[in-house]
């Protein structure tokens, strides 16, 4: 038996000697630390992460209502599954707040671990170095138009321009963007986000009304010119279009996401709401939200952890379930994962397959926006998302 054992640590250290771990003492490469780690593999494992994130026991967030794109259900869902808190800073906040918080708290715990940014903001929020690039297990699914190839961010859900209005206050409901403009709305037509400077809803529904008034990708100008004229003709409302307002009877047409509009359908019919939604048939615009890392997130496994599970096939049903389009929606009809019955409650779209504006193409819309909104239209003292 010694002589066995003996033979046994001589090879042992053969072995080693030529560069190789063996032997019940194998050695990997050391995991990267959470806030370095571009992947979960870098992180040692899927499992690894996850201890990780439930050691640091908690994830701060900004700017995610939880009626938008069913936030709540996916803030229960995580809090559940992994034991997270989360915790939701200035829930009606907007994309730019949320960079500008970034900034205001860099280094401090209640700094967001996480961002959900309008594309646009997403962008500038990369350019400013102010993210972690972070490659989900299914970030090679999402197209290649839907995130930044360096991973800083990437799209998780999105929806259409819609038109919501209540019938039980509105007599005919609008369902064009020229409508929109005649006398009968006096006062009513609210824009979701209020400013396109701070909200990526708002910037969506002018580049859809740029669309419906002979604009391009190229060319956001003349929604910005629309607005301008809905102040003129004294249509424009400058509330925010969210649920306690419409209740109220304050904000009785909105420019919104379908997945908000939609929502308000059920949500609010027991509460004297007769909410009707249609996508402008003159201005059909489609666009998606990115998620993204704060590079100098106070909890970054819990951020990281995050990141998986909305762009894991329960996360992306979840979306489906608060009527928003998962941007995975196409892989997981593929291979079996998306909800059937939940994807058969989105409306149909005419128009067929959606186009997008290209990064640099939202970049130059944004500077554009930022040089000739407030001149078109009275700057807001507030602009919530």
């Amino acid at each position: 038996m010694a002589s066995l054992r003996a033979l046994a640590i001589a090879l042992c250290l053969g072995v080693v000697a030529l560069g190789s771990a063996a032997c019940g003492n194998e050695s990997h490469p050391d995991p990267k630390a959470p806030n370095v780690a571009a992947s979960a593999a870098e992180a040692g494992g899927m499992d690894a992460l996850v201890r990780a994130a439930q050691q640091e026991g908690a994830l701060t967030a900004t700017a995610l209502l939880r009626h938008w794109a069913n936030y709540g259900g996916l803030i229960d869902g995580f809090e559940k599954k992994y034991g997270i808190k989360v915790t939701v800073d200035s829930p009606d906040n907007g994309s730019q707040d949320e960079i500008d918080d970034v900034k205001r708290y860099r280094g401090e715990d209640q700094a967001p671990d996480v961002l959900q940014l309008g594309d646009s903001f997403a962008e500038a929020a990369a350019e400013e170095g102010l993210l972690a690039p972070y490659r989900t297990a299914t970030y090679g699914q999402i197209p290649a138009n839907q995130k930044d190839p360096e991973a800083r961010w990437y799209n998780s859900y999105g929806g259409y321009v819609s038109i919501g209005c209540d019938a039980a206050r509105v007599k005919t409901c609008p369902v064009s963007f020229a409508e929109l403009l005649e006398p009968e709305y006096k006062g009513m037509v609210a824009l979701n986000g209020i400013n396109p400077n701070f909200a990526g809803s708002a910037f969506a529904g002018v580049y859809a009304a740029a669309l419906a008034n002979d604009g391009s990708f190229d060319d956001i100008q003349p929604g910005i010119d629309f607005f301008g004229q809905l102040v003129k003709v004294g249509n424009r409302n400058p509330g925010n279009p969210v649920p306690e307002s419409i209740v109220k009877g304050e904000t009785p047409i909105s420019i919104s996401w379908d997945f908000l509009n939609l929502q308000h359908v059920d949500a609010l019919r027991g509460q004297g709401v007769d909410w009707k939604v249609s996508i402008p048939f003159d201005g059909s615009f489609s666009l998606y939200y990115a998620q993204a890392i704060n590079k100098d997130a106070p909890h970054p496994a819990a951020a990281r952890l995050w990141e998986e599970y909305l762009a894991s096939p329960e996360g992306q049903n979840l979306r489906l379930a608060g009527f928003a389009r998962p941007v995975l929606m196409e892989a997981m009809a593929k291979d079996g994962t998306l909800d059937q019955n939940l994807a058969a409650m989105l409306p149909t779209v005419e128009g067929g397959t959606p186009s997008f504006p290209t990064p640099a193409q939202l970049k130059e819309a944004r500077q554009v926006v930022k040089e000739n909104w407030d001149k078109a239209v009275p700057p807001q003292p507030e602009s919530p998302s």
